[in-house]
């Protein structure tokens, strides 16, 4: 109903249907009628995300209300017809909540071999930013892992909940980037409890970040950051072991890279600092950018998370002078993609509209539809169409057909 409004404008209008005049809103969050009358009128950014959050807290609305999330899935020919609804009836499957019920599986167990290429096929999908060909597959990929965890035994068996765990952070993933957040929740709630059958630290710590990005995604900033924290703990003898694995070493600092934007997010400067200075520690240690277990980590990866984390406390000048000087050409499209947005963020807060918008467009030219699901590229191209004084160029009008904001 709100998805051509943008941030501010979706603020006013919650405002009008809670019955609240823009004094008492103003005065719940700690900010003048001024700024808030600037907001609701486009002409100050509601980009930063505590700052959102306190808006909703106050309208008693999700955050996911303010960003216009869940977005709709467009059909392509990697997603066909059947995508986010036919997720949910997977996930909302009464025959994954207990085996106390005595339902049998139907159906043989998936040999392994196959099971596992399955899963790594759908972690490329989303690394190459291929949401709808991960949502198409996903059903029945949880499906098979679910009857391999039932029907095997032993250190078969072991595999299977691993794969599964893996199964449902792959869901999680792709939904949190849809907007999707309750289904999120879900997905990472069973992949940690698959996870936890086995007790695989790599696969248990994998998780956990899956879980964070959860907490994000819902607005739940502070219980990311003890999650984060916890999970640390937790985790931490094993960085004692003479085998330590990159793998894990992987899993740990991308851990603390999730912390650092959850304390961004909650304004805690000197906690995003020490996260992002514990991921830097692991990726020297780790020695160069790599991919284990899909998390993208490496020295690369902190510089990117320290672009974002200045960006969510308002450093613009910091972002400014960071972000386009890392090369992310290594790095898998979905980080390269997302590095690119807040590059944009950060130019469209310096006045650059020109430079944002053409490095909006090749974000778009790399990853459609991530760019076409991400709240900011939404919000940035709404932003710039209401504030043209005349008609939007060509390229940012067909940008804003494209993204559907218009």
């Amino acid at each position: 109903m709100t998805t051509n409004l943008t941030i501010g404008e979706r603020v006013a209008w919650y405002r009008r249907r809670r019955g609240i005049s823009q004094e008492v809103l103003a005065g719940r969050i700690g900010r003048t009628v001024d700024w808030l009358s600037k907001a609701e009128n486009n002409r100050l950014e509601l980009d930063r995300l505590s700052v959102i959050k306190s808006l909703a807290d106050a309208l008693d609305v999700s955050l996911g209300d303010l960003l216009a999330e869940p977005t709709l899935m467009d059909w392509t020919p990697d997603s066909g017809t059947r995508t986010v609804p036919a997720l949910r009836s997977a996930l909302m499957n009464y025959r994954q909540l207990t085996p106390l019920l005595g339902v049998p599986t139907e159906g043989e167990p998936t040999p392994l071999g196959e099971l596992r290429t399955n899963v790594i096929e759908v972690w490329e999908a989303y690394q190459d930013s291929r949401f709808g060909f991960a949502t198409h597959r996903l059903p029945l990929l949880l499906t098979d892992a679910l009857i391999a965890a039932q029907s095997y035994d032993g250190q078969e068996q072991e595999t299977a909940h691993d794969l599964t765990a893996l199964t449902y952070q792959g869901a999680a993933m792709v939904l949190t980037k849809l907007g999707e957040t309750d289904l999120a929740w879900i997905a990472a709630d069973r992949g940690l409890n698959s996870a936890q059958q086995t007790g695989n630290p790599v696969v248990t710590g994998s998780l956990f970040r899956s879980v964070a990005h959860c907490l994000l995604s819902n607005g739940r900033f502070g219980a990311a950051v003890q999650l984060v924290s916890d999970a640390a703990d937790y985790l931490r003898p094993q960085l004692d072991r003479v085998d330590v694995s990159p793998g894990f070493l992987s899993i740990y600092g991308t851990l603390f890279l999730t912390g650092s934007m959850a304390a961004a997010r909650a304004d805690d400067r000197a906690a995003t600092r020490d996260f992002l200075d514990q991921a830097d520690r692991v990726a020297q240690q780790l020695g160069a950018d790599a991919n284990h277990m899909w998390t993208a980590f490496g020295p690369t990866n902190v510089a990117i998370h320290r672009v974002a984390t200045a960006a969510e406390l308002g450093d613009v000048q910091v972002a400014m002078d960071l972000g386009p000087e890392i090369d992310t050409s290594g790095l898998p499209t979905e980080r390269r993609t997302r590095h690119n947005i807040e590059v944009a963020r950060a130019l469209s807060l310096s006045n650059r509209t020109d430079d944002a918008l053409a490095t909006l467009l090749e974000a778009e030219s790399w990853a459609p539809e991530q760019v076409r699901s991400h709240y900011l590229a939404r919000e940035l191209v709404l932003t710039w169409v209401r504030n043209q004084r005349g008609r939007p160029s060509p390229s940012l009008a067909d940008l804003a057909q494209r993204l559907h904001v218009v």
